[in-house]
């Protein structure tokens, strides 16, 4: 006679496959954009374009359910190369800088220490932004880039919670994803895209209740 309690492990593994399953799903869609994205950015200065469009995959995928996120990323391109090339060149230059700044400074004396407190300053500020860039101008693809500029510099360091939480998820990325395959080549950028759109959403939620 099957009664209550000898049917509860048998949903209970149910309800464990499908929350893998569903976990799994999720998961795909952040994969597909950064393989996407890890293609269109080998050109380096493409990089910014190329997170933009993959962030606007994201947001076509949880606003209009389209799953194709990795061609929707090659088809949002050419929009976001257009009016960010600019900018992926500065942000490129900028970064190729630091790197060599921080290569230089590393284990000297002096007033090295400062001056790479300096520079690890220059990318916390630097990566939100740039975040909130591609967030933004994901989600208002049709807005002129001087707004897209100008709304990413509010999202970004208008609220601490903001800020620290793209930040944070940039850093975190790389490395909690070493447990998936290739884990963060697909999902280092992705990832913290995606939880800037999600705090972009529950933004402008809360902003018109």
């Amino acid at each position: 006679m099957i009664t209550a309690a000898t049917a509860r492990p048998g949903r209970t593994r149910r309800s464990w496959s499908s929350a893998l399953l569903g976990g799994l799903g999720y998961l795909a869609h952040p994969v597909q954009a950064g393989a996407a994205l890890l293609l269109l950015g080998l050109g380096v200065i493409t990089w910014l374009p190329a997170a933009a469009a993959a962030a606007h995959a994201l947001h076509r995928w949880r606003s209009d359910d389209d799953q194709a996120c990795f061609t929707e990323t090659f088809r949002a391109f050419p929009r976001y190369w257009r009016r960010l090339w600019g900018l992926g060149v500065v942000a490129a230059a900028g970064a190729a800088l630091l790197i060599a700044n921080l290569s230089f400074l590393y284990g000297r004396g002096g007033p090295a220490p400062i001056l790479l407190l300096a520079q690890l300053g220059l990318i916390a500020v630097a990566v939100p932004y740039l975040l909130a860039v591609a967030v933004v101008a994901a989600r208002a693809p049709d807005q002129a880039t001087r707004d897209w500029l100008r709304v990413a510099a509010w999202f970004a360091f208008g609220s601490a919670a903001r800020g620290t939480a793209l930040l944070g998820a940039a850093v975190a990325t790389p490395i909690v994803s070493i447990v998936v395959p290739a884990g963060p080549l697909l999902l280092g950028a992705t990832v913290p895209l995606l939880v800037g759109l999600i705090i972009a959403e529950h933004t402008a939620k809360t902003s018109t209740a």
